[in-house]
């Protein structure tokens, strides 16, 4: 995106206050036709002045009272209109960038969990609040500035052609030189400024996950070495700076020099013009005061393509954000399906993040309500990917996913996934409190309702424990809570936000035995006539399970109930038989022991 077409986009976002940014920029426009009458009739009093000393009398008032009155006239208006300008631009630019906050800030909440798992959340962050700032720093001077200063380029050098096109091309020769030394240095610098950035990237993003980290980073006592790093960064990053802030030093110096010399030739340029009746001793003063207000616009104009020179690439990146289109959205037509009944049905189904190897290939079967379908295998075998596709984190790439007989494709997402309870292997707990966690489940929950859940997810000892009780803030992530404590509340929430479907990706694998047990009674009396999906390594949480779904290589190799499989001896008895053998002390195996005593040992040491 050239710098021209980014501007442009950048102005483009005021479009939905247009009534104000238009009001804005016509006091612009009337303040440098204002701006430019200014040194035309300050030259015509200077001219009224020598003619009358040169007449040899005195001026009369009423030769100059008319043009003393309309220079002091357009220098109110000039002071009024910049007063209305200051006030509105302030204003609108302040309204803007919180409103292109709110937009980006939903935008990045809408996109899928592929996106986010290849973006770094630090450096969402960073673009979110450096492009919204660059995007302020863009307009304000815009609609206080730099407006005006381009009318005043437009309309002041070929206006002052008529009033002495001598003169004038000394303003046009150095407004030439300045744009040639403009495109000098953004060539020199372009490339340079772009690997700043990139650096500052890599700054927020290690910022982030360090301070992400605490806990690690202290017991592993690695406080220097990431502050080691961190320096080390900040080094680079100033040592790919400097250049940068080299090239635009010297730009500054040459404009401020050939303003300099421009306003010298403008001055021996008007005495020799003078002396051969070329120019009037006003038409002098009306030129020397167009080359100072022409340099202070140039100034302006350098101050902003600087600006806009160290905003574009966060620019570019806030825009690309912005510009990402969700994989995964709503097709046209797509329906509000409402609260559905459960009714799952995979049919061959397949799907491949990279488009050469299948993550999941030719997955079919059927879940109705009240059914409970495990899904097991070794990590990497496609189960999460499977339950991921039903609640469309990513579409699949063959086959179809149907609920109540309707693909899923043709559901909003909202209503589909409404309709899903997810319990996550992480729980991702919002640093807000108890009270603010659960709802999310169910904004509109009663306390009866809290309280149920709660109970049912064997969570209302520990927050009954808990000074300020459901006031109580969890801090960032939930780290005041402990693992167990954090999933039963991730549990309390699926619970409370009652779905027709429900799915626990290792939702007990932070709970000790005991509290694993009174959770799965509880579980299994919440789920009862919904479906429910577990993924599960633990034998546990699976033992009465409707149908266990074996996975390997994204392939489902074995599907029946757990006796079934057992004592079929195939991958999942093997599983069974590993897990059996890492969980059970030395004394207690037996290589005599038979197979019906290992699948009892396995389902009480529990876990695939």
């Amino acid at each position: 995106m050239s710098f021209l077409s980014l501007y442009a986009r950048v102005l483009s976002l005021l479009g939905s206050e247009a009534r104000a940014a238009f009001l804005v920029v016509a006091a612009n426009l009337a303040l440098a036709v204002a701006q430019f009458a200014d040194p035309i009739l300050f030259g015509r009093i200077v001219n009224q002045l020598a003619t009358s000393q040169g007449a040899g009398r005195a001026p009369q008032w009423g030769e100059v009272l008319p043009l003393t009155a309309a220079w002091g006239g357009f220098g109110l208006f000039t002071v009024a209109a910049g007063v209305l300008i200051a006030l509105n631009a302030d204003r609108l630019s302040h309204r803007r960038r919180l409103a292109v906050m709110a937009s980006y800030f939903e935008h990045v909440l809408h996109l899928p969990l592929s996106f986010h798992a290849s973006s770094h959340s630090g450096r969402l962050m960073k673009v979110m609040l450096e492009g919204t700032n660059a995007l302020a720093s863009l307009w304000l001077p815009f609609l206080r500035e730099h407006c005006a200063s381009l009318v005043a380029l437009t309309v002041m050098l070929p206006l002052s052609l008529l009033v002495n096109w001598r003169l004038a091309l000394l303003l046009l020769g150095m407004v030439v030189l300045f744009g040639i030394m403009m495109i000098w240095v953004l060539r020199r610098t372009e490339s340079l400024q772009g690997t700043v950035e990139s650096y500052y990237s890599a700054l927020a993003e290690r910022a982030s996950d360090a301070l992400g980290n605490i806990p690690v980073i202290q017991s592993f006592t690695l406080v220097d070495a990431e502050a080691r790093a961190m320096r080390d960064v900040m080094g680079r990053l100033l040592t790919a700076q400097m250049p940068v802030l080299s090239w635009w030093a010297v730009a500054a110096v040459a404009t401020r020099a050939a303003a300099t010399l421009t306003l010298i030739s403008i001055l021996i340029t008007g005495i020799v013009l003078d002396i051969n009746g070329l120019a009037t001793v006003g038409e002098i003063v009306t030129f020397m005061a167009f080359a100072t207000t022409l340099i202070a616009r140039l100034e302006q104009i350098v101050a902003f393509v600087n600006v806009l020179f160290l905003q574009a690439p966060k620019l570019r990146d806030f825009f690309a954000v912005l510009d990402t289109v969700a994989g995964v959205r709503d097709r046209p037509g797509a329906v509000d399906m409402g609260r559905l009944g459960g009714h799952v049905v995979f049919e061959n189904v397949s799907f491949s993040y990279d488009g050469r190897r299948e993550a999941v290939s030719n997955v079919s079967f059927d879940a109705k309500p009240g059914d409970t379908i495990a899904l097991v295998g070794a990590t990497g075998s496609g189960k999460s990917t499977t339950l991921n596709l039903l609640h469309r984190v990513f579409d699949p790439t063959a086959g179809r996913v149907l609920v109540d007989g309707i693909d899923i494709r043709d559901m909003t997402l909202h209503s589909l996934r409404r309709n899903i309870g997810v319990v996550f292997q992480e729980p991702m707990l919002f640093a807000r409190s108890l009270e603010e966690n659960l709802r999310v489940g169910k904004a509109d929950a009663s306390a009866a309702e809290i309280a149920l859940a709660l109970e049912r997810a064997q969570a209302a000892d520990f927050v009954a424990r808990q000074a300020d009780g459901l006031r109580t803030i969890v801090g960032e992530r939930g780290r005041s809570l402990s693992g167990g404590e954090r999933q039963r509340i991730a549990i309390a929430r699926a619970l409370l936000k009652d779905p027709p479907i429900m799915i626990f990706d290792e939702a007990t694998s932070a709970l000790d035995a005991t509290t694993e047990r009174q959770i799965q009674a509880a579980l299994e009396a919440a789920t009862r006539d919904r479906t429910t999906f577990v993924i599960a390594h633990r034998l546990a949480t699976i033992r009465n399970a409707t149908r266990v779904l074996v996975f390997d290589q994204g392939r489902v190799v074995e599907s029946g109930i757990f006796e079934e499989l057992m004592a079929r001896g195939g991958r999942f008895a093997a599983l069974a038989r590993a897990q059996f053998m890492a969980d059970a002390r030395p004394a207690e195996r037996s290589p005599e022991a038979p197979e019906g005593a290992l699948v009892a040992g396995v389902a009480e040491t529990g876990g695939i």
